[in-house]
Order: C-alpha cells, then structure tokens, then sequence
C-alpha cells in the first residue's frame, strides 16, 4: 500500500457487533496541502478500539495513520440493515454521521441507522 487511492474506505465484519474506529490516513510525503481520506474499520477479533487502530496502522504502513474516534457497528446482512452507535473509552465517540456516509456508499442496498444512545 504507497496510495491512498488503494485503501478501501469501509472494511468491517460480514456480521455481528464490534466495536469501529474512523481513520484519517494521509500519504506519506507530508506536504502544506497534505491529501487524506477518512476510512472505517470494524473487527470482531479486536477486543479494543486500539487494536483496530493498531491492526489498520500496521496493515497501512507507510501511510501515516491518525485514530480519530469509534463506536460500535451491528451488522445484519440477513436484513441488510447496519446499525451505528456507542462511543470508544480511549479516542471518544466517532461522528456517526461520516460513518454511516461512508458505510452506505459501500453497502449501498443496506437501510444504515444511527443513535448516540449506548455503548
């Protein structure tokens, strides 16, 4: 990975409940107008939103990578319905509102929900 035009914006678990981070990564030459994207990421075997984070910066290196905030994402396919919510102890409650953007360009035949209730 050297382009952020070769990171998918959304990558989560086909199903369940997990925790989610948003992501800025920005190229690796930093330059005055640096180029970003904002990214999602959700895994069930991570137990935190840091080891998302940890995961993704690993996977991303070189890229530069900046947690920005999480929650928690309940994904059923059989309905396709993906459900936004909750907030992480360690980098705060994510903007659900850019999550579900970006999740429902990806899964475009899906009904996405919010709620800032829960955790």
């Amino acid at each position: 990975m050297s382009s952020l035009s070769s990171v998918p914006l959304v990558d989560i678990d086909p199903s369940g409940v997990f925790k989610y981070i948003l992501i800025n990564v920005y190229e690796e030459v930093k330059s005055g107008q640096e180029p970003k994207i904002t990214i999602v990421r959700g895994y069930k075997r991570c137990n935190y939103h840091s080891d998302i984070y940890d995961e993704v910066q690993a996977k991303l290196s070189p890229l530069d990578c900046e947690p920005l905030a999480g929650g928690r994402i309940s994904h059923d396919p059989e309905n396709k319905k993906i459900h936004i919510y909750g907030y992480s102890q360690g980098y705060g409650k994510a903007d659900h509102e850019v999550t579900a953007k970006l999740i429902k360009a990806a899964y475009p035949e899906y009904t996405i929900t919010i709620s800032d209730e829960g955790y």
